[in-house]
């Protein structure tokens, strides 16, 4: 008998996975625990394993393929065993009790006019049996080929325009030009499909974008006093700790001073967050990853900055577990390495605030006698939701982050 291998849901909110790299070829044997495929989702690469020993019949999800959760990446059985070649739908639906009385009955058809398997899914088949499109000889944009429901809609829309088309006039009129005809390439330009991390960081960031009233306020830091406690520490205990620990240490305390800075917008309620999990921004070639330091605000400096240097070194080598990026309540960018001097980070849902650290640059600054002295400064940039945070809510938030980066001693205490 030949098992199916499927693309496993590794979290809740996974809906697809990307076939990164195939590590055993078809015709190969295979066992059970080993690992046959790599597979890029919601940022991180896992690798699946086998479930059976036998021999890996057939690949069926190809490098570089989106599949969905439950979709068919391959069989494995014994040597010259027969397969199919389609993968079954992503989630099929579970029958309902009774039909409602004035649905019509979807149009079911086995196969397409050319006998090959028609991959559609619940939704879209529910769709046209509702709007009357007849989906045999449509081609579908999911993945494999898959029907879904936007297919569905696109096909009713154009047989509405068809139907609402006037006669041809004598002299026909040229076609106008479809509303969305793609970016004109030229010469030199290539083409390059957004998979992987790459794929996640553009829709999460554009929902954020487009979903959330963002408002962002720019602090300026004196931050003299804070290189110089950074020194002495340095020098007393013999542990190198970055600005950036400083930073985290100093948000996750002022976090607990203003819960009302940990919180959640979800379909018209507000969610009070119990814990300060610190999101940190980690830049990788692939694209952003936010692993999440746990419960900060109760960490030492030394826990603190041990885990924001593992959870970095693990994201850049591809270690991290999923649970390690997920259950953040506040998030941290720090582009201040870079010489960036101030931006606008977007809001790392669910959160409802990021806070983005800019560069440490030299002022002349004049004191009230008219004594000029060069001093270190660094400017914060707060994003937060405006649904649930109020402009002066945040001003008083980044206020005190503020004076406590200039009086470094109480980041300890």
């Amino acid at each position: 008998m030949a098992y199916e291998v499927l693309m496993p849901q590794l979290g809740l909110t996974m809906e697809e996975g990307t076939v990164s790299k195939w590590l055993k070829q078809e015709g190969e044997a295979v066992k059970a625990g080993e690992a046959i495929l790599e597979i890029t989702t919601d940022k991180l690469t896992n690798e699946v394993l086998s479930e059976h020993d036998g021999v890996l019949l057939k690949i069926v999800a190809q490098e570089g393929e989106d599949i969905p959760v439950k979709g068919l990446l391959a069989y494995i059985g014994q040597s010259g065993e027969a397969v199919g070649g389609s993968a079954p739908d992503a989630a099929p639906a579970a029958p309902a009790a009774a039909p409602a009385a004035a649905a019509p009955a979807a149009p079911a058809p086995a196969a397409a006019p050319n006998g090959a398997r028609i991959r559609i899914s619940p939704l879209a088949r529910k769709t046209a049996a509702k709007l009357g499109v007849d989906y045999t000889a449509l081609r579908g944009t999911g993945p494999s080929g898959r029907i879904v429901q936007r297919d569905i809609l696109a096909a009713a829309q154009a047989q509405k325009e068809t139907a609402a088309a006037p006669a041809p006039a004598p002299v026909p009129a040229p076609a106008p030009a479809p509303a969305s005809a793609g970016l004109e390439l030229m010469e030199g330009d290539t083409v390059t499909k957004l998979t992987g991390m790459r794929k996640v960081v553009a829709e999460r960031m554009s929902r954020s974008h487009s979903e959330i009233p963002s408002v962002t306020q720019t602090t300026k830091v004196d931050v003299t006093e804070l290189m110089r406690f950074r020194k002495l520490l340095q020098q007393e205990s013999g542990t190198k700790y970055s600005v950036n620990d400083l930073i985290l240490k100093a948000v996750a305390k002022v976090l607990r001073q203003h819960p009302e800075i940990l919180v959640s917008y979800d379909g018209g309620q507000m969610i009070q967050r119990a814990h300060v999990n610190l999101g940190m921004a980690v830049a990788l070639d692939a694209g952003l990853i936010v692993p999440v330091i746990r419960d900060a605000d109760r960490l030492s400096l030394d826990a603190l900055s041990a885990a924001a240097r593992d959870l970095a070194e693990r994201a850049k080598n591809n270690h991290l577990t999923a649970d390690e990026y997920k259950g953040s309540t506040f998030t941290v960018s720090n582009l201040g390495m870079f010489g960036v001097e101030s931006f606008t980070p977007i809001i790392n849902q669910p959160d409802a605030g990021i806070l983005g650290v800019c560069a440490v640059e030299d002022e002349l600054v004049m004191d009230d006698e008219g004594t000029i002295s060069k001093h270190q400064v660094m400017r914060v940039s707060f994003t937060f939701d405006h649904r649930l945070i109020d402009g002066a809510v945040a001003a008083k938030f980044a206020l005190d982050l503020r004076d406590l980066l200039q009086a470094p001693m109480r980041i300890l205490l």
